[in-house]
């Protein structure tokens, strides 16, 4: 049974490939030494990218900070590691599946290694991080801006051009660029390791152990973002300059919108760990001679047959592609998988910036319960998925059944989402007036309480007032005086806390924004419990969704499927939706920061009930999609099955009456 002629027909391929010649063979162990080394391997292959890819995701918001870019330009980042992989995910697919393929794998992670390492090297080149501060001293040479309390002869508050800006220094430059090119070179090496590292699997383990070892190794992959977070909250809870700023002289927390954590730090521990997974992949055999299953060109004894050139494969890459591409089922199924893509990387990338704007968490926190409550669920839920896939012994429309079912489960124990949420932060003059009386739609920065002060417009050093209010700066706030040093600054005599009825004694003030209400706390950690659960279930499907764009092609176009899989949703979910989805939430910024030489910054602070409809209504409407492109997935599928049985029970039927009735009889 085959797929020729017929572009809506699929096949099982794997019992057939061993109906006649293993039953001619003695019985053979379930998996070999060998492939028992490559499997681990590949599964600290998976664990190390797995790990950085992670930890990148736990860094967006440190990135976007550190280098003043929006969110858009972040997405842009993230993405890049797609446009890497995309490039080259195809050719190495299909040329990858003709050579050495450990090998191939092994340069891959070599050269993930050279690219985290790359996106550290900004931290090095640039100069120390500086913020604007309230609590700055003027005789600091590093300082860009010289912000002060309300004054009267208004030449406090006054922006200065750094001298650096001038010279064309490293920070007036994008050096967001070389993230941006090492995650590239991230994704370029990456490519070798799905495609090839599975179809390798699937070639040499028996049919009914493959789901379970490619269910494992997705397992043990898992465990790099476990990993990854964690390190992620660790260098998040560090500040940025390691060892050169005095860290008495820092006057934000990490729940400040303008803390920076120790973001390079990462890159050079799992760079290096990228490094050693590469090295042992060298050393292994081109082919697995205990069972040659789906190529006999892989068999030792057929060595010599491997010296076709370049030239005579790639004739039949063409038709190779145009096989897949005119395929009904295959192309039904890509549909679905772009959709489903673009749903999930738009939550698994902003999921930390979406918690930490909405409940008001540190990023340090953030990331360690999502590794800690988020990533163990799903490592369950894959590990679940392959012994399922082998305990009940799923042909292709079983694993569709299950594909479908941990979508729509997943998706309904995502609904209380939109029930989960706080109050927005009251920030004087961006979300609420500055006196109660005044109309809430009536919003501006500057008042009558703070029209003498000469406070700049660009100016984002919030303070929380003792009416509970948060103002941007104590300028804004219409502070007079100031106590205290570092982060146990207080300031008084603020007018404009005093509109709101207070006491003279009653309007001081304290760094930092006021923290939010006890029950949003409690909201967040509901919304993680929740998370881990639909995760959970999301993730009982990962393995159905990897056998079956091996089983819907020829048994010779599985690393070809694999790899144009790869390709098509890189292309089409993984680099627009982060992108676009970042321009999104820059849709949704209230307040943006300003870079020392001019320009918007970072986003200080969000509409975070936009932020939540925009980030929730997408991803749930997308999954309703993709569900149900999947449902007409499996119908295609049923009705396909339905076919060749009638086709068999057709032929069998013929074969019975042309049989001689003597040999009936006897």
């Amino acid at each position: 049974m085959t797929a020729d002629g017929n572009p809506d027909r699929f096949t099982e391929p794997r019992p057939m490939e061993y109906g006649g010649h293993n039953q001619k063979t003695p019985q053979t162990k379930c998996c070999s030494p060998t492939l028992k080394i490559f499997i681990g391997l590949l599964a600290f292959c998976y664990f190390t990218k797995t790990l950085t890819g992670a930890y990148t995701k736990s860094t967006i918001t440190q990135i976007e900070r550190r280098f003043e870019i929006s969110s858009s330009k972040v997405g842009t980042i993230d993405s890049s590691f797609e446009m890497g992989n995309l490039l080259v995910i195809t050719f190495v697919s299909y040329f990858g599946a003709k050579f050495h393929r450990p090998k191939i794998i092994g340069s891959g992670v070599l050269l993930m290694g050279v690219g985290t390492l790359l996106m550290a090297l900004p931290h090095f080149i640039m100069s120390r991080y500086k913020y604007d501060t309230a609590a700055t001293h003027i005789n600091d040479p590093y300082n860009v801006t010289v912000s002060s309390t309300c004054s009267s002869d208004h030449k406090n508050p006054v922006q200065q051009l750094d001298s650096g800006c001038l010279k064309g220094e490293a920070e007036s430059s994008p050096m967001w660029v070389i993230l941006l090119f090492g995650n590239i070179l991230r994704g370029i090496g990456e490519a070798s390791i799905g495609p090839l590292g599975m179809s390798f699997i699937d070639d040499y383990a028996h049919p009914e152990n493959s789901a379970f070892y490619i269910g494992c190794l997705q397992t043990l992959g898992v465990i790099g973002p476990i990993f990854g977070y964690s390190l992620g909250s660790f260098c998040a809870s560090l500040y940025v300059d390691i060892g050169l700023a005095n860290q008495e002289s820092v006057t934000i927390t990490p729940q400040d919108s303008r803390w920076v954590g120790a973001w390079w730090l990462g890159y050079v521990l799992s760079g290096l760990l990228t490094l050693l997974a590469a090295l042992p992949l060298w050393f292994l055999p081109r082919a697995l001679p205990e069972y040659p299953q789906t190529s006999k060109l892989d068999h030792p004894s057929n060595q010599h047959k491997h010296t076709l050139s370049i030239t005579e494969i790639a004739k039949d890459f063409g038709p190779s592609l145009k096989s897949l591409f005119t395929s009904g089922i295959y192309l039904l199924y890509m549909v679905f998988n772009v959709l489903a893509f673009n749903a999930f990387t738009i939550f698994i990338t902003y999921s930390p910036k979406y918690l930490e704007q909405q409940f008001g968490q540190s990023a340090s926190k953030t990331n360690f319960l999502i590794g800690v409550m988020f990533i163990p669920s799903a490592a369950l839920g894959m590990f679940l998925s392959g012994w399922i896939m082998k305990r009940f012994k799923l042909d292709l429309l079983g694993a569709s059944k299950l594909l479908f079912f941990s979508f729509v489960i997943s998706l309904i124990f995502s609904i209380p989402y939109f029930a989960l949420s706080c109050e927005i932060t009251d920030v004087a003059g961006v979300t609420v007036p500055y006196q109660r009386s005044v109309e809430v739609q009536d919003v501006s920065i500057l008042t009558s309480c703070n029209a003498d002060c000469g406070c700049p417009d660009f100016q984002w050093d919030p303070v929380c007032g003792q009416n509970g209010v948060t103002y941007i700066s104590p300028c804004h706030a219409g502070c007079k005086s100031t106590l205290g040093a570092g982060q146990n600054m207080t300031f008084h005599g603020c007018t404009c806390i005093q509109s709101w009825g207070l006491t003279s004694g009653n309007s001081s003030a304290v760094l930092g924004q006021c923290p939010r209400e006890t029950s949003c706390t409690t909201m967040f950690y509901i919304f993680l419990a929740l998370m881990s659960l639909a995760f959970f279930v999301y993730c009982l499907g990962t393995v159905p969704f990897f056998l079956i764009s091996l089983r819907i092609v020829d048994p010779s176009l599985k690393a070809l499927s694999v790899g144009v899989f790869t390709l098509v949703l890189r292309l089409f979910g993984g680099i627009p939706a982060s992108i676009c989805f970042g321009a999104l939430i820059d849709l949704t910024c209230l307040k943006w920061g300003q870079k020392k030489c001019g320009g918007s910054g970072a986003c200080r602070i969000y509409d975070t009930e936009t932020f939540r409809y925009l980030f929730l209504g997408l991803i749930g409407s997308l999954k309703i999609i993709s569900c149900t492109m999947l449902w007409i997935f499996i119908l295609k599928i049923k009705k396909n099955v339905q076919k060749d049985k009638q086709i068999s029970k057709d032929n069998e039927l013929h074969y019975t009456a042309l049989r001689d009735p003597e040999q009936d009889n006897f």
